[in-house]
């Protein structure tokens, strides 16, 4: 008799760029060197914003939750991608599949969110300076952080259970390298529309609403520096902004063409680089734009480096 669906004891084949076994290699080494830096230099990252008093602010606070989310985040997928790229086996277990897809779901909830908090953040350090230590004060800062860390899981609490019962007739082979919400719903062979509407509603929420509020922050952060009249003011003020909307910039453009269009547009080869640069790209070169364009993170650098030397000599 055949069976609908997959049991919990066959799994899954994630096919990767199998059909690419040439790249295979290459992307090994690039994958490994991307995860290293991600766990080296968000590590730096968590490490100042604790050690180093001038970094105890509200800014670096939430700083700290988002190098600790994209170290979870990396850490949810690399691994089981480095075991398939290296060796022939390309199997993941059923429960494996489902633990990576919702991490992978709730994280990219979290980082939705959290990016929005870090722009609220940014507007009350801009628009409101004098009053900017009353409004951020620590217990609203972690409400805040609360929020966005709630907000990403109960998302995937709904959304990944949903996406893996969806009868499969049989199929195993995940046309991706992880197991992604997109593409574990392009092997259903049933109609997916009402699960794909869901996933659609639940994205404004989670997706969508947090990058209008970044918008509208921006905006206003936008009218604010306008009014100052000396260059160096507007030059302090759009400094402290750059990297935060540098980091937006290289999440949103990715996530939003992932995540918000129907499946049967999903071009699976699209979407494995895509999901490659927002999966190993973007959480390593987040400490590396924090780092060169922030003077304080810099300078705590420095002292802890200088600390260090000073001890080994």
């Amino acid at each position: 008799m055949e069976r609908y669906n997959i049991s919990s004891s066959e799994g899954f084949i994630l096919v990767g760029f199998s059909d690419r076994p040439h790249l295979e290699l290459v992307l090994f080494v690039v994958v490994l060197t991307f995860y290293l830096l991600t766990l080296l230099g968000n590590t730096a990252i968590i490490s100042l914003s604790a050690l180093d008093p001038r970094l105890h602010t509200p800014m670096y606070f939430f700083l700290a939750n988002l190098s600790f989310l994209d170290m979870c985040f990396t850490t949810g997928s690399i691994p089981q991608m480095l075991y398939n790229l290296w060796g022939p086996d390309k199997t993941i277990s059923y429960l494996g599949c489902a633990i990576q897809l919702y991490f992978v779901l709730a994280l990219g909830g979290v980082e939705c969110v959290l990016l929005a908090v870090m722009a609220y953040d940014r507007y009350a350090a801009v628009c409101k300076p004098l009053h900017y230590t009353v409004i951020m004060h620590p217990r609203l800062c972690g409400q805040l952080a609360s929020v966005a860390w709630l907000s990403g899981f109960g998302n995937s609490l709904i959304m990944a259970p949903q996406t893996l019962m969806l009868p499969r007739c049989g199929h195993r082979r995940v046309d991706h390298f992880l197991c992604e919400m997109p593409a574990l719903i392009g092997m259903a062979c049933v109609d997916t529309m009402p699960l794909e509407a869901l996933a659609f509603a639940l994205a404004i929420f989670i997706i969508l609403a947090p990058f209008i509020l970044i918008l509208i922050s921006y905006g206003h952060i936008a009218r604010a520096v306008f009014r100052i009249k000396s260059a160096a003011g507007r030059k302090k003020a759009l400094n402290t902004c750059s990297s935060h909307l540098t980091v937006v910039s290289l999440f949103y453009g990715t996530i939003i063409y992932m995540y918000l269009q129907p499946a049967n547009t999903y071009s699976q080869d699209q979407g494995k680089f895509l999901t490659l640069f927002y999966t190993i790209v973007t959480p390593s070169v987040n400490p590396l734009i924090y780092t060169l364009r922030n003077r304080d993170v810099k300078e705590a650098l420095k002292k802890a480096l200088g600390k260090g030397d000073a001890e080994a000599s």
